[in-house]
């Protein structure tokens, strides 16, 4: 977990490189616009499109998480982004062939999506272990909207 120090805050830094920031792009811009033939993003809870929808304007670089609540809002927009993408993946080389050049690069979108998120996770996973070593409590949210981390 790496931290960033700002007028005496730290933020947590989950890095991304180009390739995973334009296929978490893609994927949460295909979702907001409804994706692939088929697949229904109307499911998702208001609350889950929006996060998507204030998800993708941070999608330049490096991601700062201020808090754990955060993280964990950023869990639920990525692991959405992700189920689309293996669904986007799996359609096309259902439509298609598994070796179809549109397959191939959603394979790609869905493996470096599936890439960032698993390293949130354990981000996340961090932060609540570093919250309870602290407080002494679990990390309920309640701890997870008011804990700041440690300059």
């Amino acid at each position: 977990m790496a931290l960033r120090t700002a007028s005496r805050s730290a933020t947590v830094i989950l890095h991304c490189n180009f390739e995973e920031i334009q296929a978490l792009k893609a994927g949460g811009r295909s979702f907001l616009e409804g994706g692939a033939e088929g697949l229904v993003p109307a499911l998702a809870s208001a609350q889950t499109r929006a996060r998507i929808e204030a998800f993708l304007p941070r999608l330049v670089g490096d991601l700062d998480v201020e808090s754990l609540a955060e993280a964990r809002a950023l869990r639920v927009a990525m692991e959405t982004i992700v189920q689309h993408l293996r669904a986007e993946m799996e359609a096309f080389v259902v439509d298609t062939h598994a070796a179809d050049e549109a397959a191939v690069a959603a394979y790609f979108d869905f493996a470096h999506a599936l890439s960032v998120s698993h390293r949130l996770d354990e981000l996340v996973a961090e932060m609540e272990a570093l919250v309870e070593l602290l407080t002494g409590e679990p990390a309920d949210d309640e701890a997870a909207l008011s804990f700041r981390f440690p300059v």
